[in-house]
C-alpha cells in the first residue's frame, strides 16, 4: 500500500461546526453553533470554480470545494465548516469524509456552500 502525502501544506484556517440535536414539536432539529465558536483547524481548500448543475432546465454553478486536512473522527457527514477569516461563508459536508488509506492521518471531503438562513 502506498503512503498518501498531501500535495501542499494546510494553510487555510477553518472552523468545524458540529450540530447538536434538540426536539422541536416532537421532531429532532439540528442546531449548529455560531461560526466563531467552532473548533479551529487548518486545511487545503480548493474550489476549482464550483460545480455546474442543471435542475429543471435551469443551469447554475454551485459553490463547492474539495478539502484535505488532518484526520479527525468528529468531521462527519452532518458537519459544516466556516472559513475562519470570513465566518459568514459556511459550507456543509457532502457525503462521508474519506479517511485516506484508513490510517487516521489525513481525510478528504467535499463541501457545498450553504446560502440563506445560516
Amino acid at each position: 500500500m502506498s503512503n498518501f502525502f498531501p500535495e501542499e501544506s494546510f494553510p487555510i484556517p477553518i472552523r468545524l461546526l458540529n450540530p447538536s440535536t434538540t426536539n422541536k414539536k416532537a421532531s429532532p432539529k439540528k442546531v449548529y453553533p455560531n461560526a466563531e465558536n467552532g473548533d479551529l483547524l487548518y486545511c487545503s481548500f480548493k474550489t476549482y470554480g464550483g460545480t455546474e448543475v442543471q435542475n429543471n432546465g435551469v443551469y447554475s454553478v454551485e459553490d463547492t470545494a474539495n478539502i484535505t486536512t488532518w484526520y479527525r473522527p468528529d468531521i462527519r457527514s452532518d458537519s459544516r465548516i466556516a472559513l475562519a477569516n470570513n465566518t459568514d461563508v459556511v459550507y456543509e459536508v457532502i457525503g462521508e469524509p474519506e479517511n485516506i488509506n484508513m490510517r487516521n492521518q489525513f481525510c478528504k471531503f467535499k463541501v457545498k456552500r450553504v446560502k440563506g438562513g445560516v
